[in-house]
């Protein structure tokens, strides 16, 4: 694809600007419900740790990209190919239905008829933390459709960003300090928050982008609000805070850079836990034993279980297969494979610490 970066991300709908790729962690590898009171969760303690596990659709992004599945045929590939009845949707995926009712009706039908739920969509959309004024409230009601359609839907929450998703992908940083940032995300958020918590619906933030990549900072964003439908989606791969730039406008380019300043993960999805309402669970591949070797589930399920947090819902976002369907890396496990060995991951997870 030769398209410039901004018909790139609208064309992939900001998705692939979440990728993990290869963590500075794998790079080693390769050489050597919430926690918020009343948001469902049980208070540490509890006799048994327990989680359900969802299915994030970007799992499928090659296959999607590629035409060779659509928005529509995701809850029976989750119900019917893995036994998973708990669904997390991309909003790229949805190719600007999401003020469609009758898209948006079949969609909610297809899923009654199979008994699957929809629990969240994954918002990658115009820039919360924009330190213009009118560019960040024009972000703000460019996300209102998607808190209608996931109110619609039955979901419970939408996940945003919070930062440049054009910064990222160029490999340049975001305009402004941390601080200048940080006062823009609780203006931006707020207002978002504001307007979903009319329709009962949380909003919560990825560590996705840049700034948001620093858990200290989210956590700091999070301390300034008082919305009860905020909260974190900490994920295990997104803790890169600079990667290198991209010799090609492509999405075999924006995968072939690599991460050259990151924030440690173990520590990271600590500081977020008290404010986790979901765990986002990225793999990219796994060893002879079925571990993945980008991050020891058991250790991160551990810091999980102790900070109290139990009873909620952990997704398989699994990269790999589009690592090696768009990236030509063949060393990666396909989409099927990937889902498949990341499920039985965090039933061994279920097995060893419930």
């Amino acid at each position: 694809m030769n398209n410039s970066r901004r018909q790139f991300l609208n064309q992939l709908g900001f998705a692939t600007a979440g990728l993990g790729f290869l963590s500075l962690d794998a790079l080693a590898a390769h050489a050597s419900a919430s926690a918020i009171p009343g948001a469902g969760a049980s208070v540490a303690g509890a006799a048994k740790f327990n989680f359900d596990i969802s299915l994030a659709e970007f799992s499928f992004a090659s296959e999607l990209w590629g035409s060779k599945m659509t928005n529509m045929d995701f809850p029976a590939r989750a119900k019917n190919d893995y036994d998973i009845t708990i669904l997390e949707y991309v909003s790229g995926f949805f190719n600007n239905k999401q003020k469609d009712q009758a898209y948006l009706k079949e969609l909610k039908q297809r899923c009654d008829d199979l008994g699957v739920k929809n629990h969240l969509i994954m918002v990658d959309g115009e820039n919360l933390t924009a330190l213009d004024d009118a560019a960040r409230m024009k972000a703000v009601e460019a996300h209102y459709p998607w808190v209608d359609a996931a109110k619609f839907l039955g979901c419970t929450a939408i996940r945003v960003n919070l930062g440049d998703a054009m910064a990222m992908m160029s490999g340049k940083k975001e305009e402004g300090t941390p601080a200048q940032l940080a006062t823009a995300a609780v203006d931006g958020y707020g207002k978002l928050l504001e307007y979903a918590g009319k329709a009962g619906i949380n909003v919560i933030v990825e560590n996705h982008f840049g700034v948001s990549t620093d858990p200290d900072w989210l956590v700091g964003v999070m301390k300034q609000l008082k919305a009860p439908n905020k909260g974190l989606l900490p994920d295990f791969g997104n803790f890169c805070a600079e990667r290198s730039k991209p010799e090609t406008q492509d999405i075999k380019g924006i995968m072939a850079t690599k991460c050259v300043k990151e924030h440690e993960k173990y520590e990271g999805v600590k500081k977020m836990m008290p404010y986790a309402r979901g765990i986002s669970a990225k793999t990219h591949q796994f060893d002879a034993n079925g571990n993945d070797p980008e991050t020891d589930f058991i250790k991160m399920f551990k810091i999980i279980k102790d900070s109290g947090w139990n009873n909620g819902i952990v997704g398989i976002e699994y990269e790999g297969g589009l690592i090696r369907d768009m990236g030509g890396d063949t060393s990666k496990p396909t989409n099927d494979e990937g889902i498949r060995q990341t499920k039985a991951l965090l039933e061994k997870v279920l097995e060893e610490l419930g």
